[in-house]
Parts: C-alpha cells; sequence; structure tokens
C-alpha cells in the first residue's frame, strides 16, 4: 500500500523542520519523513529548507555564510504564532542539526528521505559529509537520497554505490523507466499536479514514483489508486486516516 511520507515533518501543523514537527509526525504513524540539509560555513550539516533562514526563522542571512552556532541560535518556531496549535514553547525550536534526525530514525520504525539542497547552491563535500554520518547509524536501508540536480545524486551513487537515490522534477519525465535504469534510482519523486496531469506517463513504474505534496483527500485517493510507492504531505494524519479509509474500501469494510 502506498507509503505516507511527512513533509518537512507534520508542517502544516507544526513548525516545519523542526524536531518538534518530525516527532509529531513520528507520533502520528507515518512511514517516513522527509528533512531537507543545508551545509553552515563551517562545514556542518543543517535540516532547513531555505538557502536563507528569513522565511522560517527570526534571522536573516544565507545558510552557507553562517556558522552552525549562528544557526543555532535562531528560533525556528518563532513565525508560527498564527498556527491553531501554537505554544509559546515553540519559540525554543531550533534548527535541527542532520544528526538528530538520523537519531530518531534509528530509533524508530521510518523511512528517511534526505533532500540535499544542492539545486541553487553547491555545497562543495556535502554528498561525502552526508554519506559519512548516514554510515554512523545503522539504518542505511532507510534512507533515500533526494535532489533537483542529477550531478550530486550521481556523487552520491559515486561514493557509496548502495545508496538509494531519488530524482526530484517538477515535471513528469517521458520514457520514465529509462531514467531509472540508466541513472540507477530507487524512485522519481515527481509533483502531484504534474502526475495527475499525465498519470499514463507512469505506467508501470508507478512503485518507483513517490509524489509531493499531496493535502487534498481526493488527490490522495487517486494516487492509492495509482498505487505509487508514496505520497509527501504537510497533514499526515488527514492523509494516514484516508488511507485507512481508503483500504477498509477496498476490503468492504465499513
Amino acid at each position: 500500500m502506498t507509503k505516507i511520507y511527512a513533509h518537512r515533518g507534520a508542517k502544516g501543523t507544526y513548525p516545519e523542520n523542526t524536531m518538534l514537527a518530525f516527532e509529531k509526525a513520528v507520533e502520528m504513524g507515518v512511514d517516513g519523513l522527509e528533512v531537507d540539509v543545508h551545509m553552515t560555513s563551517d562545514g556542518q550539516l543543517v535540516v532547513i529548507h531555505d538557502e536563507y533562514v528569513e522565511r522560517k526563522t527570526d534571522g536573516e542571512g544565507m545558510i552557507r555564510d553562517m556558522t552552525l552556532e549562528e544557526v543555532r541560535a535562531l528560533s525556528a518556531g518563532a513565525r508560527y504564532k498564527d498556527f491553531e496549535a501554537y505554544e509559546s514553547s515553540w519559540e525554543a525550536e531550533k534548527v535541527p542539526i542532520l544528526q538528530e534526525v538520523l537519531e530518531l530514525a534509528e530509533y524508530h520504525d521510518i523511512e528517511l528521505n534526505i533532500e540535499l539542497k544542492t539545486n541553487k547552491v553547491l555545497y562543495e563535500g556535502i554528498e561525502e559529509k552526508v554519506d559519512a554520518m548516514v554510515s554512523g547509524y545503522a539504518i542505511e536501508h532507510k534512507i533515500v537520497y533526494s535532489s533537483f540536480h542529477l550531478p550530486t545524486l550521481i556523487r552520491i551513487k559515486t561514493i557509496n554505490p548502495n545508496a538509494r537515490i531519488a530524482w526530484l522534477n517538477k515535471k513528469v519525465p517521458s520514457i520514465i523507466y529509462d531514467y531509472i535504469n540508466t541513472l540507477k534510482l530507487d524512485a522519481v519523486h515527481l509533483s502531484y499536479n504534474a502526475v495527475l496531469k499525465k498519470t499514463g506517463k507512469i505506467g508501470k513504474s508507478e512503485d518507483k514514483v513517490r509524489v509531493w505534496t499531496v493535502n487534498d483527500v481526493d488527490d490522495a485517493e487517486r494516487f492509492f489508486e495509482l498505487g505509487v510507492e508514496a505520497i509527501m504531505t504537510d497533514f499526515p494524519r488527514e492523509m494516514l486516516q484516508a488511507r485507512k479509509e481508503y483500504k477498509a474500501g477496498e476490503a468492504g469494510i465499513g
């Protein structure tokens, strides 16, 4: 059955890419987490979506120009006061380091999609650093690396031939299986809009397709019918319930 990945954690309800959002998603029962990784000026791996910190923290600047100490001094929860579940304790949420997320994955039955954010800033050596860090945990089988930047995926596969890699794309590539086979991809991660418009193009490759970002129950049911490998969502609780109801309907229960 199609897996449910929490996109940047349960980001529709909690501060995105924070340990709070990841832990809440795990409590909900997700199959996987999707996280974004950048590298600081002193070579440390941090989990945040943008190349800069203004949008989702109370600071400003580019990650590549900041030290880990500077990034960790920021609040990753201060900009979420309009969220229904907001609590003052969110102010203390920090931008996570990758080790924290790996430790969470190590102790729970979840997969981890590590997106390397290298399509706008080329962090020299980030692939080696991420692979070296992951190798310190017995969870390689739980990890899939993704990126919009194909050279990053090729470098990861060169560094570690056993690594699982997935190409992020806003469009559905023509002859999708040729990309999968030639580039030795574990999967292709595609925009939900693109897949809905071109469902025929993923034929016979559905088990190699993960779709982002699915927040509508009707859309989710369509992807369950298509049999894609996973959907990524900002609202994992709702999508998990939708999958439960879909499975019950298929089984003729209720």
